[in-house]
């Protein structure tokens, strides 16, 4: 608001803010409508594992988290900060997020490396705001949606499809867990039949005695078969293929040994597991990279700030999963008529993220958790 006058002082100030300090501390929850808190979310980084570039620390993370926030304001006219940490303690970081949480009506979890972004933000659940890791779960529900639609387009059931994961870290545990439970926690099964979930070492298997808690934690809904061997060893006879891992990894006759008209889904940056013309060549019928130079991009643009819209409306306490089964499955509606070359909406479409904001708040009252 514009400060020109004296009277516009007072209400912007002193005596004016005595008013709406004095109705919060008799109840908090004014908080939300009365101050910034019921628009604003902090994005909180570490610097410990930022896009490509690894882990360059909290000062030079900056660029990156502004840039988010830029992107919450453009397309979910959310107020975002970055909040850059000088520390990748875990217990420090936990610590840190809470004590800062009243100002906020959502946390961002941004580039903080796995397996430390899963305690973080399984122990920050209970702060009574959104907190949501979005390398792991924004990934996860454009994936989703992309698999729905390229179901569609190969003219498959989704609880048929047999999926290989290649990267085990925050995006890989995310996506194989949505993949694998959305059908306990939505109306419309979407989980799919079965997903073998591979590491440098090869298929992620319960015979393995150099699982860390969380890859074990895998097994409780992965790879029902117990399959073991190497990423191509895993590939033969699957229908789609996952890439969140490194760059040229797999070959056209790689491809070739999947079921016919595969899904290939790779999305490492800058360069994709396997280029599209080649995963093309080796039979796959529909592909999808993280770039925006080729059909298909896989972005979580196309989540988080209607996510994070939705969440701020409906005044969650947290984002379930039945809201992200939602708002992966409007993202698929988007595309009514989805083709080889069209199965998730362009990332800089303005009206995805009011719909996928209006599925995310229906889901959290649907559930009878608001």
């Amino acid at each position: 608001m514009p400060v020109k006058s004296k009277e516009d002082l007072s209400l912007a100030y002193t005596p004016g803010v005595a008013r709406p300090c004095e109705i919060i501390a008799q109840d908090g929850s004014k908080a939300r409508e009365l101050t910034i808190k019921g628009n604003s979310v902090a994005i909180v980084s570490d610097g410990s594992a930022v896009l490509g570039l690894g882990n360059i620390g909290s000062l030079a993370s900056i660029p990156v988290m502004e840039g988010k926030a830029l992107l919450f304001q453009e397309f979910a006219g959310v107020n975002a900060w970055p909040i850059c940490l000088d520390t990748q303690d875990t217990e420090e970081i936990i610590e840190t997020i809470r004590r800062i949480a009243p100002v906020f009506g959502g946390i961002n979890l941004e580039d903080i490396s796995a397996p430390r972004c899963f305690e973080i933000e399984n122990r920050l659940q209970d702060l009574g705001i959104p907190v949501f890791h979005d390398d792991q779960h924004g990934t996860a529900i454009v994936l989703l949606a992309g698999l729905l639609n390229a179901a569609k387009v190969t003219s498959r059931s989704t609880a048929d499809l047999r999926v290989v994961v290649n990267g085990a870290g925050a995006a890989g545990t995310a996506i194989s867990r949505l993949l694998r439970c959305a059908g306990h926690t939505a109306n419309t099964c979407v989980s799919v039949k079965d997903v073998i979930v591979c590491d440098s070492k090869g298929a992620i298997h319960r015979d393995r005695d150099d699982l860390n808690e969380y890859k074990r934690g895998l097994l409780q809904f992965t790879n029902s078969e117990n399959r073991k061997g190497t990423l191509q060893d895993v590939l033969a006879g699957a229908d789609a293929f996952v890439g969140v891992s490194k760059g040229n990894l797999i070959s056209r006759e790689d491809i070739a040994t999947m079921n016919p008209d595969s899904i290939v889904l790779a999305m490492a940056n800058p360069i994709p597991e396997i280029m599209p013309d080649e995963a093309r060549a080796g039979g796959a019928a529909v592909v999808g990279t993280g770039r925006s130079d080729f059909p298909n991009q896989v972005n979580n643009l196309l989540a988080f700030p209607g996510i994070f819209r939705g969440a701020l409306d409906a005044n969650a306490t947290r984002v379930t999963d039945s809201m992200k089964i939602a708002a992966a499955q409007r993202l698929a509606e988007l595309i009514p008529s989805p083709s080889a070359d069209r199965i998730l909406p362009d990332p800089l479409d303005r009206t995805v993220a009011p719909c996928i904001a209006e599925a995310v708040c229906r889901a959290w009252y649907e559930t009878g958790e608001a």
